[in-house]
């Protein structure tokens, strides 16, 4: 990758999802709970903890330390239950208007 992403805005939206938007424009909701792995994403389950996540320097970081790089959330799937949602939307907004 040559480009290096810079995460400029991060929102939670539920549960472990996250949705970005990179300094190029590109936005994405993210489910974070792919990285949970090992001890040091434990803290990280409690729900209350993961919403204390905050932006240093175009990462995505937590107060005890952990981050995910830039690049990493850049290239990670969009979190389907938040293409699902969308989905739902359209379809309540369609059958209302027929």
């Amino acid at each position: 990758m040559s480009y290096l992403p810079q995460l400029i805005e991060a929102r939670h939206v539920s549960e472990f999802i996250v949705s970005t938007r990179f300094d190029d424009g590109t936005e994405k909701s993210i489910d974070i709970s792919q990285w949970f792995k090992g001890p040091v994403f434990e803290p990280l389950k409690d729900p209350k903890f993961f919403k204390r996540f905050f932006i240093e320097a175009g990462t995505l970081c937590w107060p005890n330390g952990v981050d995910i790089a830039p690049e990493a959330l850049y290239s990670a799937r969009e979190s389907s239950k938040k293409r699902h949602n969308k989905r739902i939307e359209r379809t309540r907004k369609t059958r209302r208007s027929s």
